[in-house]
């Protein structure tokens, strides 16, 4: 593990070029290392470089390297003035995705999570050693890290800041179960929403717990999410917890991408190129989905039955430790599948260029699990969603998705999700989306949220001003 000396070194060396350095803010970005949580604070690191304030991104070695190469939207050079800080942890299994596991979560990692409890030590000392360097030191960590930064909260110059990886409206639900009922005169929609069962494992859901106990240092909550997307949610949260701070400084994800036109792009953006706008579903389930081999072979029937255009991004789940490939498994397809759909379906079996997909004029359409890295992305880029949650906060991010915003609808109840979904099911949703008036509509509906986020963005606009009003605090 990295000695506090060796901490003291590191920091030093990566402030040694900046001037007047206790004049200044930095800010220490501590992610949960899983691809859903370190995207979302690489995207916040590089929003708060653009307001001249250093940022260090603290994680281990490999999830760094991780959170490095997946990065989309945008010039990957560009983060070469995030500090990077590679952290040790003790070695940690990384076992082969379970498709057959109590719950759909995917325990496989666990053993990595629970590894980052050790980052502690590490992360304390670094905060010390910038906490003599600057002014003020800004610790920014994932709601399930609190057990690695509570030391933070012994140093004077240091504020501690938590941020919330899903949408103000799930968070809120999360609060209503708390609570049993909305505060008195309450006046937003709260639909009824899926319950937590199926939705974690029992490890995980005492390793939630122990992070919420500890959870009383904080000087404000921060949220991937925009005012303009579920601002009464936000407001609802506000009253519910009575003199905590929030900032929605979402979107994180770039509005606009600057790799579009690249040498390198993707064969599946090349492959978009050639079609009509709006004609192409995009199907792919996340990170950290495990699907069983029978259900992989229903949706590829449906999505040939459809006759639809498509790309499937079809790979297993990551592991722990996402360069230890051994174990992972080939997804088997019909005879002779790709064959019979080339020209109208393309099958992607490694990583995706997701924000790409969604925002190429061709894509009209969205079959999605709805971890709120995805549901943030198709809601920026206008693109509707057949809503088809695994687990974790997805299922009641989807109500979001088609009771609240009304861009999308249920591929199948929260209920049933133990049940398989057969072909005919998948064919009926994929043109349910792509074809039919009711997914037209809220094709609309998308693209006119999508254009409400981006004027949220423009000076004095909702998210605009909470950007500025969050820069200015942590500044003052």
């Amino acid at each position: 593990m990295a000695s506090s000396n060796q901490i003291l070194s590191v920091a030093c060396d990566d402030q040694s070029n900046t001037k007047n350095n206790f004049d200044r803010t930095v800010v220490v970005l501590v992610p949960l290392p899983a691809q859903g949580h370190l995207n979302q604070l690489m995207h916040l690191s590089r929003l708060i470089l653009s307001h001249n304030i250093p940022v260090h991104f603290v994680c281990t070695a490999k999830h760094n390297l991780q959170a490095k190469l997946r990065v989309q939207g945008w010039n990957p050079n560009s983060i070469s003035n995030i500090h990077f800080h590679d952290l040790q942890v003790p070695p940690f299994a990384s076992p082969t995705p379970n498709p057959n596991g109590e719950t759909n979560f995917p325990s496989h990692i666990t053993p990595s999570l629970v590894a980052s409890t050790h980052l502690r030590e590490p992360v304390a000392a670094l905060i010390q050693s910038l906490s003599s360097t600057a002014r003020k030191v800004i610790v920014i960590y994932d709601s399930l890290m609190v057990y690695v930064v509570q030391d933070a909260k012994h140093i004077t110059n240091t504020e501690n800041y938590i941020f919330h990886s899903t949408c103000a409206f799930t968070i809120s639900m999360s609060y209503l179960d708390k609570m049993g009922k909305p505060p008195q005169e309450c006046s937003v929609f709260i639909p009824e929403v899926p319950s937590l069962e199926g939705c974690f494992t029992t490890e995980i859901v005492d390793f939630i717990i122990s992070q919420v106990e500890m959870s009383n240092f904080n000087d404000g909550n921060i949220y991937n999410t925009s005012r303009a997307i579920d601002g009464p949610y936000l407001d609802l949260i506000d009253r519910m917890t009575d003199r905590q701070k929030h900032w929605a400084l979402g979107p994180f994800n770039p509005l606009t991408i600057e790799n579009e036109n690249s040498k390198e792009r993707h064969f599946s953006l090349k492959w978009l190129d050639k079609q009509d706008p709006n004609s192409v579903i995009y199907v792919s389930f996340g990170t950290t989905t495990a699907m069983k081999g029978e259900q992989i072979m229903q949706i590829a029937i449906g999505l040939e039955q459809s006759k639809q255009k498509f790309i499937w991004v079809i790979r297993d789940a990551d592991k722990g430790d996402i360069f230890d490939e051994d174990g992972i498994r080939r997804h088997e397809l019909p005879n002779g599948y790709e064959e019979r759909v080339e020209g109208f379906g393309l099958v992607v079996r490694d990583w995706a260029p997701q924000l790409d997909i969604l925002n190429h004029p061709s894509t009209g359409g969205f079959m999605s699990h709805c971890g709120w890295n995805s549901c943030i992305e198709t809601i920026t880029m206008g693109v509707p969603v057949a809503a088809w949650p695994m687990h974790s906060d997805q299922p009641r991010n989807s109500v979001l998705i088609t009771e609240v915003l009304k861009i999308g609808f249920a591929v199948r109840d929260w209920a049933h999700r133990n049940e398989l979904v057969t072909a005919p099911d998948v064919e009926k949703a994929v043109r349910r989306l792509m074809e039919t008036n009711e997914g037209e509509v809220m094709r609309q509906r998308a693209m006119k949220l999508k254009d409400d986020v981006l004027r949220s963005m423009d000076e004095g606009g909702v998210s605009s001003v909470e950007i500025n009003s969050f820069i200015a605090h942590i500044t003052r």
